[in-house]
């Protein structure tokens, strides 16, 4: 059970550090964090691979690199959808 916590919570710090670096944190709440964190760190994982420091399973500067790559696909994404309704 600890085990998952410590997963939410560095998946909620990874997703917190890809809103930071993508200027796009403000919009995002804890849940979305939590969720492009956790994506994210799969996303990050598969396309670099799972090298450097890790965390709850989680290698750190891959997963970090996927949380951005995903915030800017879904922020891009709902920029041309909100876009297109207006």
């Amino acid at each position: 059970m600890i085990y998952w916590i410590w997963v939410l919570i560095v998946g909620a710090i990874i997703g917190l550090l890809a809103g930071v670096i993508t200027g796009m944190g403000g919009s995002m709440g804890f849940l979305a964090n939590v969720l492009a964190g956790l994506v994210g760190s799969t996303l990050g994982q598969a396309l670099f691979g799972a090298w450097g420091p890790q965390m709850a399973g989680m290698a750190i500067v891959p997963s970090v690199l996927g949380a951005v790559i995903l915030v800017l696909v879904v922020s891009f994404i709902l920029g041309f959808f909100n876009r297109k309704n207006a």
